[in-house]
This record gives structure tokens, C-alpha cells and sequence, in this order.
């Protein structure tokens, strides 16, 4: 097969280059080629050049690792809406998912209509940053359109309305909306998920947190190395936990996953409160595929080491590929359901041969 491998090229090669892009690229382009595949990296910039290059390659799929383009997150459902205009197969969740993903206060609504365990919420916007909701404290602001957790640190957490205010001040400074979240006190858990399948529960333990910091995971505890919160936030796969919770919060994140439309490769986190109630936090599309992230770490406690991962994702792709309905098959069965009949569709003509006997 030939296969792009697409990246944040802005990020990963511009002046002060990602290597960490860079790492997870060469480690899946490693196992790609190692299995006789053509491949072929292509860089992901504003100039949109890139397109072009898709458009001619002819490739059987597209390994998409672009998680935005120069960093801007809101730019990723950019890349995914262009494969799809392309009809190029792709590995993960579609423009659609992506861009409701990013959106944490939509995705709530939409898992709270479900019924899903979703803690008390709002939104805070520039334009109406005097109205701050009532979700009861300890509180969390995040930024409602970011990932990576980005805009979260110590400070996001708040106990009092004066508090909250300064801080949801602060942050519409930067950032255009700002979510406000009931914090939920207990142990932080993950599932990840391929296709259709929950792999076993991850765990974030922050025991080796300096006293009196909060035990979240804020953006210096994943991208700050060698900081207090690094060090003080560790995983554990699987989480020590009894089988019967493993399996309801498997079921919920699959549930989550459904709801907003996922395919391909996702990881929902969640929240166990002191009595034993999952409650969601985030659910994440295309959550990061390194050989050290928590996906990969996921698919090895269910015995899937990163080369069967990187094969499953792209079997995941292809499968949601050829269960798609092409054009006219989708214009005949919206023609059908709006009570039209369809020349040479094989119902209608059933229809007629049944009407002859």
C-alpha cells in the first residue's frame, strides 16, 4: 500500500522544531515500512500545498497525525475535511467528531441529552463574562476550545466566586470562551478506545505531588519534564481497580464514544468521585499515538504492542472506508425516503416485480 503520513509540519520543522512530532512519525512510519509499505511523509503548513500533493499521490490511505497546524488546535478538522473532500481513506475520526471533540461545552450537552454522567457546567464568553455559572466549589476553568491541556494549571482550580472571577478573567484575556466545571475530587481514569473495542482502564496517579498542589493534569505535568507535577503524575496500566467498575467504565466511554460519532482511535477520561461514580471529563479523537502515550499503553495491557496498534488504527480506516456509501447509493436512498422513485434502483425495481406476480 501507499501511505502518506500526515503531520503538523509548521510545528515539527519550523524554527524551533516539535521533535516530539518528529518521534511519533518516524515510530509509526518505522512500522509501516517495516511491513512493506510505501510511505510517504507529508508536512501539514498554512500555505496549503499540501493538498496538492495528496490530490496527485494516489494513496491508498493516509495516517493522519496532525493534531492542528502551527499549533492551533481549531485548525485540525481543517486537514480531516480536506481527505474527506479527496475521498482518501483515513485513520481516525472524522472532521465532524474532531471538531465537536474540541468543543468541551458541546460535547457535555450532547452526553448530558444521553444521560451520561457529565459534572455541572458552563460557559464563559467575552462577551458576557459578568455571567459567571453556578456549578458549585471546588470549580476547574478550562479554555472550552483547546487540547493538550493547554490553559490548565494550578490556578484553574478555584474554591471561591472571587476566585473564579479573577481567574475566568485572566483567562479570557487568551483564551475566547472559557469552560467552568464542578471539580470532581478523586481518581482520574482513561479508556481508550479502537474502533469499537474499550482497551483496559488506565490510571493517573498523584501521589508523588508536593503537598497542597491540586492532583490534576495540568499542562506543566504533561509537556514540563523534570517539573514537580511531571514527576508527581504518574500512569498505572491497568488501573487497580475491581473488575466490575473496569467493565462500567469501559461501557461508558463507549457510549460517550458513540454519542459523539467516533471512529477509528479515541480515549475518553473520566473521574471515579469518593462514593464510586464515573463522571466524563473529556472525550479526546485522535488522541495522541506516541510509543510512550497512554494509547499505546492501553493496547499493551491488552497484549497489542505498538506495531499491532499502528495496524489495528489503519485496519480501523479501512473498514470505515469501505462500509461508506458511495454518492448515488446515498442519493437513491434519500431520494427513497423523501417518497420518490428511483429509476434502476434495485427497490424500486423489486417493488415492480412484485406488483406484476
Amino acid at each position: 500500500m501507499k501511505i502518506a503520513v500526515l503531520f503538523d509540519g509548521a510545528s515539527a520543522l519550523g524554527k524551533s522544531p516539535d521533535l516530539l512530532i518528529l518521534a511519533t512519525v518516524e515510530a509509526v512510519e518505522s512500522v509501516l515500512a517495516a511491513e512493506g509499505n510505501q510511505v510517504v511523509r507529508i508536512p501539514i503548513s498554512l500555505d496549503g500545498r499540501w493538498v496538492e500533493r495528496i490530490r496527485r499521490g494516489k494513496f491508498d490511505l493516509a495516517f493522519n497525525l496532525c493534531e492542528g497546524i502551527d499549533g492551533v488546535a481549531a485548525l485540525e478538522p481543517s486537514v480531516i475535511s480536506a481527505l474527506e473532500v479527496l475521498g482518501v481513506p483515513f485513520t481516525g475520526a472524522s472532521s465532524w467528531t474532531t471538531s465537536l471533540c474540541l468543543r468541551k461545552h458541546v460535547v457535555n450537552g450532547v452526553l448530558d441529552r444521553a444521560h451520561l454522567p457529565i459534572p455541572r457546567y458552563g460557559v464563559v464568553r467575552r462577551q458576557s463574562r459578568l455571567r459567571l455559572p453556578t456549578v458549585g466549589f471546588p470549580a476547574i476553568c478550562k479554555p472550552a476550545a483547546e487540547d493538550a491541556s493547554i490553559g490548565v494549571e494550578q490556578r484553574s482550580v478555584v474554591r471561591t466566586q472571587k476566585a473564579l472571577a479573577d481567574r475566568v478573567n485572566a483567562m479570557l484575556e487568551g483564551f475566547p470562551e472559557v469552560l467552568v466545571q464542578r471539580y470532581v475530587a478523586g481518581r482520574e481514569v482513561n479508556v481508550g478506545i479502537i474502533g469499537d473495542v474499550a482497551l483496559p482502564v488506565a490510571e493517573i496517579e498523584f501521589d508523588a505531588l508536593p503537598k497542597g498542589m491540586w492532583p490534576i493534569v495540568s499542562y506543566r505535568s504533561k509537556w514540563d519534564a523534570g517539573s514537580d507535577e511531571d514527576e508527581g503524575t504518574r500512569p498505572r496500566c491497568p488501573a487497580d481497580l475491581p473488575p466490575s467498575i473496569a467493565q462500567e467504565l469501559q461501557r461508558i466511554a463507549l457510549a460517550a464514544w458513540h454519542e459523539v460519532g467516533g471512529s477509528g482511535y479515541g480515549r475518553v477520561d473520566m473521574r471515579i468521585d469518593r462514593a464510586g461514580r464515573p463522571w466524563i471529563l473529556e472525550v479526546n479523537s485522535n488522541p495522541d499515538i506516541a510509543p510512550d502515550a497512554g494509547l499505546a499503553r492501553m493496547a499493551q495491557a491488552a497484549d497489542l504492542d505498538y506495531g499491532a496498534l499502528v495496524r489495528a488504527v489503519c485496519e480501523a480506516a479501512l473498514l470505515c472506508r469501505a462500509a461508506a456509501v458511495d454518492g448515488a447509493e446515498r442519493w437513491a436512498r434519500a431520494q427513497r425516503l423523501s417518497g420518490v422513485a428511483v429509476v434502476g434502483d434495485p427497490a424500486v425495481l423489486d417493488l415492480f416485480a412484485a406488483a406484476r406476480r
